[in-house]
């Protein structure tokens, strides 16, 4: 036992192995959380409006090709009852099982392709951090 007390205090005010681990993984959700806010407010505020503009330009494409996917769809519904002699409710039921395969297709691809880290800097940043905790 030392004369000053220092182990009696140091267990006392709940500090060891366990409460330095959970410190370190504390230290580096916090990095991580930082790094990835600063991160997304410097290319905010460096590319505003360049994301202003795109954003507009593409909503209006995107009205656009919805307008058109309409047109598509109902000029087809016409085109299987009329020219194919289907009765509506089989035009309309084959329409709407084509759009959900077509649908799950693109909900598909487009789970795959939004997954992992967005910014490469994140990715770096984690394992720097991660490195430095370690000690490796």
């Amino acid at each position: 036992m030392s004369p000053t007390g220092d182990d009696d205090q140091a267990r006392r005010a709940g500090s060891g192995p366990g409460r330095v681990a959970l410190g370190r993984v504390g230290a580096l959700m916090t990095s991580v959380m930082d790094l990835h806010v600063r991160i997304a407010l410097q290319e905010a505020d460096r590319e505003r409006r360049r994301l202003i503009s795109g954003s507009l330009l593409l909503s209006g494409g995107l009205v656009l090709l919805l307008l058109s996917l309409i047109a598509a769809e109902l000029a087809l519904l016409l085109w299987l009852h009329q020219d194919l002699g289907w009765r509506w409710i089989h035009a309309a039921l084959a329409l709407a099982s084509l759009n959900l395969v077509v649908a799950g297709v693109f909900l598909r691809l487009g789970g795959q392709l939004t997954k992992g880290p967005y910014l490469p800097q994140t990715t770096a940043g984690l394992s720097k951090t991660t490195r430095a905790l370690l000690g490796r």
